[in-house]
């Protein structure tokens, strides 16, 4: 795609990521088969390839108008074009640029702003968060096990020959504890000990994707400085259970290239950051109790599978321990939950989870699985069949 941005604009990092980025698409349309909202509303604009015009458009300094933002907004980020284009365009990294641009360019409506503002607050606070879940429990997806957290507090204390930093989370401790307690003791049950990190240590994907680009940059080198520390003492993997985290500390090197101080050491921090299913791969599970005859199903959240490039790795895994592992019908397509979208595009996103409810439960599960908080807590909004984190079955 040939392009032609300002020589001022081009001569910024940002300008030329984005110029890089276009001129390596070749308008194939192989994206538009692989997006879910094209495939819902039909409409080029709402597509990839429509997308990135609309992009280019603004970098090459032509008006942009509110109905552009819209467009963008109706993006779920999932990045299924990504796995499914031939010519490997970064299209995340473009919209990332696409969408700080039009937002300055057309700013939204003060209330807009606002509201995103107070979202941003209130989901990367953790204390704010549990005080609020504590006024509304009926929000919560599960309460904590009792006997399993006596189980994993009584593990820690026995002397671990390998370590590893499992990042909490912001919501997930509040909405499902039990993630982070049967990741802690399935870890132990391998011989390996776990440093969880404070819940204020929000990974920064709340406040990068709701235009909060400089708070995020900020959480993200406090992140980076207090993990580095820990890998200095021993810990030999950063792990996230959460696929949304994942791929956000996964992108820490990219956020950051460009800064002579953090880049090396956020190259680190990538370089030693694993999902669990990762993780897991390359541990001897014999010492983990095998299931036969359950039947499940596993929803593969978009950050995993297209994120993070780790398509039927839990598959794998869950199917070497026995489960019965059903088949999924357009499996790489979105659920709907895509971090905050399920609030501000709630027809959409109740249209996407429906149509991924239906393929789920075709083979009449007994349990829906997945590996992300927001996939998990979007799904059982939709279905009375339980819907739980991969890792609780282990």
């Amino acid at each position: 795609m040939q392009t032609h941005i300002p020589v001022d604009l081009l001569n910024t990092p940002q300008g030329q990521t984005a110029d890089k980025i276009l001129r390596s698409c070749v308008h194939c349309g192989f994206c538009l088969s692989a997006c879910p909202t094209y495939g819902i509303l039909g409409d080029e604009l709402d597509s990839p390839r429509g997308r990135i015009y609309l992009i280019k458009n603004a970098l090459e300094g032509n008006a942009v108008s509110e109905n552009s933002l819209i467009h963008l907004d109706r993006c779920l980020t999932c990045r299924s074009c990504e796995t499914t284009c031939p010519s490997g365009v970064e299209y995340g990294h473009l919209l990332d640029i696409g969408r700080d641009l039009i937002e300055e360019k057309s700013p939204r409506p003060w209330h807009q702003r606002l509201f995103r503002w107070s979202l941003r607050k209130t989901l990367g606070t953790p204390w704010l968060f549990n005080a609020l879940t504590a006024l509304w429990p009926f929000a919560k997806h599960s309460l904590e096990n009792a006997q399993l957290k006596k189980l994993v507090e009584a593990a820690s204390k026995q002397p671990f020959q390998k370590q590893v930093l499992l990042v909490s989370g912001c919501v997930q401790p509040a909405l499902a504890p039990n993630i982070n307690l049967a990741t802690r003791n399935v870890l132990h049950k391998l011989g390996i000990g776990v440093i969880e990190t404070p819940q204020s240590q929000c990974c920064g994907a709340i406040d990068h994707h709701l235009s909060g680009s400089q708070d995020a940059l900020k959480q993200v080198k406090r992140n980076i400085d207090a993990w580095c520390a820990e890998l200095d003492h021993g810990v030999e993997a950063i792990i996230s259970n959460a696929s949304g985290c994942g791929v956000m500390i996964k992108d820490y090197a990219h956020l950051l290239k460009d800064d002579a101080e953090y880049a090396e050491k956020a190259r680190r921090i990538v370089a030693h950051t694993q999902d669990i299913s990762e993780y897991l791969l390359k541990q001897d599970l014999t010492p983990l109790q095998r299931r036969k005859h359950q039947k499940i199903v596993f929803q593969s959240p978009c950050t995993l599978q297209h994120g993070q490039k780790l398509a039927g790795l839990v598959e794998t895994t869950l199917k070497s321990l026995g489960f019965e592992v059903s088949p999924v019908k357009d499996a790489h397509l979105c659920c709907g939950s895509a971090g905050t979208y399920s609030i501000f595009q709630k027809s959409l996103s109740e249209q996407l989870r429906d149509n991924k409810l239906q393929n789920l439960h075709e083979h009449e599960p007994s349990v829906i699985v997945t590996a992300n908080i927001g996939c998990l807590m979007h799904l059982q909004k939709g279905t009375k069949t339980p819907v739980k984190h991969w890792i609780e079955l282990l």
